[in-house]
């Protein structure tokens, strides 16, 4: 069983102030990018497991993210498995 890949995008839900991602959009508009009309900054987390097939492995993030990795208020997010026995 070789290792797999969990790739993690975690970003703020719609409607929840994403203060670092306005000032993204206004720097890059001061610098002459007016087409940029939202920017929205998160985090992006990349897990290596090992010993796991991917199925169980991409429950297993799930489980980490909604424990830990982000919050479920606040935060959005998308897991992307690779590797293993898919």
């Amino acid at each position: 069983m070789s290792d797999v890949v969990a790739r993690v995008y975690i970003t703020p839900k719609q409607g929840i102030l994403d203060p670092q991602g306005k000032a993204v959009q206004q720097s890059l508009r001061t610098l002459g990018f007016d087409e940029v009309g939202d920017v929205r900054v998160g985090r992006f987390i990349v897990l290596r497991l090992a010993g796991i097939e991917s199925t169980a492995a991409e429950a297993r993030v799930h489980e980490m993210c909604d424990k830990l990795l982000a919050n479920g208020l606040i935060e959005d997010y998308r897991v992307q498995v690779d590797g293993g026995d898919r």
